[in-house]
């Protein structure tokens, strides 16, 4: 069995053009501003999901509160769209 270089991993997975890291940040400040309201907590199973599918609108009405399950159900590409 190999083990794996999970530094030249993070670096190759950084220059790639899929990395968005501010899409990642923006993703993690949504989860951040929907926790200080109370409604999801760190390790409950639950996902902060942009309804219209943008990780940059961190916008109130744009947020809710669904399970992993609900939120990974659908292929994330742009022929697939979102589901509403």
């Amino acid at each position: 069995m190999t083990t794996r270089d999970y530094k030249r991993e993070r670096a190759l997975q950084l220059k790639s053009p899929k990395s968005n890291l501010a899409a990642n940040a923006s993703r993690k400040a949504a989860r951040r501003k929907v926790a200080k309201t109370g409604a999801v907590k760190k390790g409950d199973g639950k996902d902060v999901d942009h309804k219209n599918g943008n990780p940059n609108d961190n916008s109130k009405k744009n947020l809710r509160v669904v399970s992993k399950k609900v939120n990974r159900s659908f292929p994330r590409t742009a022929k697939a769209g979102k589901k509403k």
